[in-house]
């Protein structure tokens, strides 16, 4: 599909990133509905053992950390195939898995009805997900970059990059109306609708991308007998392989991932958790703030055809070590301002011999670790202090009785408001902009990278050696970044603590990319 100087025309350009694009982005769908419905209990109280909804809302993010978990075995799987066999056909096969699995999921009964069976089969079809999108994202990205005309691989490939946000707020669009129109019936069976719409994107993904041809790279390699014979062995063996292995993994994939999930997921469960937001509002602003930071994907792609693909992403890491907590104050504040001046005025102190909390645990060992557990639920800020006896205070303020009932009478003295609320017009603004400076954070350093990482490593090894350490860095710390975070939250009583793991890993990857990334190349349309 290319012209008489062999480059793909326009039209075949737009059709190459058109078809790539859309399926990734339902793709990313099929992979985040799980989360973005995580986020509202509900998979939590389908299929796992009810009465203890922290450890439901635990196992529901340790679920979709497990798709995430097998991303990397997907990448080299697929990626073996994609070397062997061509980029077209191997993420023709990673959708079909993807979109069967994802249907799957709305198909199977509740642990009330089959008990320990259901989390078993998810788990199973989550491990198909993972599977799949381990190889979906290599093939499209390197797909795309091969057919670029010189110059032109960041801003192309971006739109690769910008499809994992549409993914997300597909997820959140299709969630809403499917609500909306099935309200009546949302909790009992209306939520498996989303699952089971992946059967029609499906149909649309396929139709599409059977229109493809090859990608003239991998034509070329073929036909001039160059193709790899074992590209896993290989991308551990190619002469200084290793070491770009080593900073894709470290320096680009494990940090540009946990700044987009922390835009993303914890943003979302921040607003519908602690800030006791209406659920419906909470989807609605967090797909608002995805929606106003798809531009950056691809005006820093389009920036890194200039100024090369390292310095985007070195800066958009410094800056968020500077801005990502501001943000999350920001957004805490204008979200529910009255529950954060509470928090302010009437400082939670629990006094207590041992205060252990465990969020694991059904039933806590002591009194101390009950009441930590119903002020985690309730998403009340606390600080703990070593005392003989269980005391609560607010405010400076004993409260003289520790049970539940009377703790909750006291917080609502003193200021807490634990309704679901809808902020006001210039709040939610305020909530924006802020998400804004977090999407651009996650274009500056999520945009170039699908040009970088094909640029990183040689035509005959490309789809492996990308997609492993792409996968790895993505499955691990950022796809147990929701169960992490999650957990340091529930342990320390405070709704941002889990954002110290975000700054953990972005900067080990700043340090990494600063210090062992070497700027490349753009693709001439041929490889090296």
């Amino acid at each position: 599909m290319t012209d008489a100087v062999g480059e793909p025309t326009a039209d075949e350009m737009r059709m190459v990133i058109g078809a790539s694009s859309l399926g990734t982005v339902f793709e990313w769908y099929d992979f985040f509905i799980w989360g973005t419905l995580t986020a509202t209990g509900i998979l939590g109280r389908t299929f796992f053992p009810s009465g203890n909804e922290t450890l439901a809302t635990l196992l529901s993010w340790a679920t979709f950390a497990v798709g995430f978990g097998f991303r990397p075995l997907g990448a080299v799987l697929f990626g073996f195939l994609g070397d062997r066999m061509g980029r077209k056909y191997t993420f023709l096969v990673t959708i079909t898995v993807m979109g069967l699995a994802t249907a799957g999921i709305g198909l199977v009964p509740g642990y009330a009805t089959i008990g320990a069976a259901a989390p078993i089969l998810i788990l199973l079809l989550r491990v198909a997900q993972g599977l799949a999108l381990g190889g979906e994202y290599g093939g499209a990205a390197i797909y795309v970059a091969e057919h670029s005309p010189p110059g032109r691989a960041g801003f192309h490939t971006s739109f690769i990059q910008a499809s994992v946000v549409g993914g997300f707020i597909l997820s959140l669009v299709v969630v809403l109306l499917f609500k909306l129109g099935f309200a009546a019936v949302w909790d009992a069976w209306g939520w498996r609708l989303p699952f089971l719409f992946s059967l029609v994107l499906l149909g649309i993904s396929l139709w599409m991308r059977l229109k493809l041809s090859e990608s003239p790279v991998f034509k070329a390699m073929k036909e001039a007998g160059e193709t790899a014979g074992n590209p896993f062995l290989e991308s551990f063996t190619y002469p200084g392989n290793k070491r770009r292995l080593f900073v894709a993994l470290f320096g680009i994939a494990a940090g540009l991932t946990v700044i987009w999930y922390t835009a993303m997921f914890s943003v979302l469960s921040f607003l519908s958790g602690p800030m006791r937001l209406d659920q419906t509002a909470a989807q609605l602003i967090t797909g608002a703030g995805a929606m106003i930071g798809v531009g950056f994907f691809i005006l820093f792609g389009k920036i890194s055809d200039t100024v090369g693909r390292k310095p985007p992403i070195a800066i958009g890491y410094a800056l968020t070590l500077l801005l990502l907590f501001p943000c999350f104050y920001v957004i805490g504040s204008a979200a529910n301002p009255g529950l954060a001046k509470a928090a302010i005025r009437a400082p939670v102190v629990v006094f207590g011999p041992h205060c252990a909390y465990d969020p694991f645990a059904p039933t806590q060992a002591d009194a101390c670790g009950r009441m930590l557990d119903h002020l985690s639920k309730r998403g009340v800020v606390y600080t703990t202090q070593k005392a003989p006896s269980v005391v609560v205070t607010i405010g400076g303020q004993v409260v003289q009785q520790t049970d539940p009932a009377a703790v909750d009478a006291a917080l609502k003295d003193a200021g807490y408001n634990f309704d679901r609320i809808v902020p006001a017009a210039i709040d939610i603004a305020m909530i924006l902009v802020a998400m804004t400076v977090l999407m651009a954070l996650c274009g500056a350093t999520f945009g170039p990278v699908a040009a970088l990482l094909s640029e990183m490593f040689p035509s005959r090894i490309r789809y492996s050696s990308m997609s492993i350490p792409y996968h790895i860095g993505t499955g691990y710390f950022g796809g147990f970044l929701p169960f992490i975070s999650q957990y340091i939250v529930a342990r320390t009583g405070n709704p941002v603590a889990g954002l110290w793991y975000t700054m953990a890993v972005v900067a080990m990857a700043l340090v990494v990319t600063m210090l062992g990334l070497k700027e490349t190349v753009a693709l001439r349309g041929r490889g090296r």
